[in-house]
């Protein structure tokens, strides 16, 4: 049973882990943009920030409440904001340093949408 809940905790945590991976891949592609138009780009692009972000709240909430820590669910929900708020300001300074990208605090702000949206949801989820 120990050797259950052992691999049940890091699965949620590698997911965690694979999705900070992969957010970090694609900020390393320089000059990331669609065919669209730039003003449909550019929505597109915001809406991405959002949901990367978003997901990513969502999937630190899950692997911290799944590790049995004894923290309220509005700890959980806390820390999971702040994690994922660091890893978009650090994010935004990777693309620093990637040819074609730059750091944007407009970005964050639009990662911290998402981020917020998906805590608002987890929050009104868990006070059912």
């Amino acid at each position: 049973m120990h050797n259950k809940n052992i691999k049940n905790v890091i699965g949620l945590w590698l997911a965690v882990f694979l999705w900070c991976a992969f957010i970090y891949f694609l900020s390393s592609i320089p000059s990331l943009k669609s065919d669209f138009s730039s003003e449909i780009d550019f929505v597109l692009r915001k809406i991405a920030h959002m949901s990367e972000y978003g997901i990513l709240t969502f999937l630190f909430f899950r692997a911290y409440s799944g590790s049995k820590n004894n923290l309220s669910k509005r700890k959980s929900i806390s820390l999971a904001i702040m994690f994922a708020f660091t890893y978009a300001l650090t994010d935004e300074y990777h693309q620093l340093f990637v040819s074609g990208r730059e750091g944007s605090l407009r970005d964050v702000f639009v990662d911290s949408l998402g981020i917020f949206f998906v805590a608002f949801l987890i929050y009104k989820k868990a006070k059912k």
